[in-house]
């Protein structure tokens, strides 16, 4: 199935400093950086790429996208 053009597919860009960059496990929780929600993948995608090169010095640091539409709603295939 695919978007249409008034779907909300809900997306999450966050990040923090990795305790070791081979898995995902952040330093200290309570300092995630939440950048925000966005309402498609093209505009969390541009968030996350800007957050990636503010920090491209620091190589513990790492931003995601978290696609939380599929979270609100698994059964929905998009």
């Amino acid at each position: 199935m695919t978007a249409k053009k008034d779907d909300q597919l809900i997306h999450l860009v966050f990040g923090g400093e990795l305790d070791d960059v081979s898995e995902v496990k952040f330093k200290d929780l309570a300092s995630l950086d939440v950048v925000g929600f966005y309402p498609n993948y093209a505009s969390a995608h541009q968030a996350w790429l800007g957050k990636a090169r503010e920090t491209i010095d620091n190589a513990q640091m790492r931003y995601f996208i978290v696609h939380l539409h599929r979270l609100l709603d698994p059964a929905k295939d998009d």
